[in-house]
């Protein structure tokens, strides 16, 4: 059988990854969240994967962005999960279903409702994408400790971002208590589940719901973290504290 000696698409090798892995979708989030670690190395950026690796805590952690969607994502997983990862939070961006939520707030995904379509290659619609857990009760946990408005409950996900259909799939699913809307958690979570490894996932508020511009508010969030400063730069940064701080209590459980 021929070895490979690295991955294809985020050519890494064994050795290079970490089993705890963060998956933002922004290559550029890959660098805000590394520079909050004590240390690490960028181990490589092709296509729309930008691999970082390092510890924070004295714990292994491995960035790995996703780019957008649900075909993206699973890639990087299968790739990552060949090299030893075992355990991946999502840190994405969403927009909130319900009034109460606002920009800002953070959602903790513990089940998704799976209007994507790329784990329909992997396994039925029936197959349902739920957290890991023992992992989700971690995060949770973290976050009333650190103390940062949070939200945990059912989401979307969605492949078509401005579609009719996306629109009519969040009026749907709004009246039945879904928190809120992703294009990627779904993959996550059910990718984990059929390969035997644990998942998370942590949304940013950035669109809320009632807001008739949905691109003026995206734009809003990506030219703040063009700058790097902002308060959704803040809160970007709490969601990602979330995240490592649950590795370490993870990893120390």
């Amino acid at each position: 059988m021929l070895k490979i000696k690295k991955q294809p698409h985020l050519l890494c090798s064994a050795g290079e990854i970490a089993k705890n892995v963060i998956l933002p979708g922004d290559p550029g989030r890959v660098l805000r969240v590394a520079k909050m670690l004590d240390s690490y190395k960028e181990i490589s950026f092709n296509r729309e994967y930008r691999v970082v690796t390092g510890k924070y805590k004295k714990v292994p952690v491995t960035i790995c962005s996703t780019g957008i969607g649900g075909p993206s994502t699973a890639i990087a997983m299968e790739e990552l999960i060949s090299l030893g990862a075992k355990n991946f939070i999502r840190l994405g961006s969403c927009g909130s279903n319900q009034k109460t939520i606002k920009i800002g707030d953070l959602i903790i995904s513990d089940s998704v409702i799976r209007e994507d379509h790329t784990c329909l290659d992997y396994v039925s619609i029936k197959y349902p994408a739920i957290a890991d857990p023992d992992l989700l009760a971690v995060i949770k946990n973290q976050a009333k400790r650190l103390k940062y408005p949070h939200h945990c409950g059912l989401t979307i996900t969605v492949d078509g971002l401005y579609s009719p259909r996306t629109k009519e799939i969040k009026n749907y699913w709004q009246k039945f208590n879904t928190l809120a809307q992703d294009m990627e958690a779904g993959t996550v979570l059910t990718l984990a589940r059929l390969k035997q490894v644990k998942a998370g996932v942590v949304l940013l508020v950035v669109n809320r719901e009632g807001e008739k511009e949905i691109r003026t508010k995206i734009a809003d969030y990506s030219i703040q973290a063009q700058k790097n400063k902002g308060q959704l730069m803040k809160n970007e940064e709490k969601a990602a504290r979330l995240i490592l701080e649950s590795f370490v209590y993870n990893h120390k459980a």
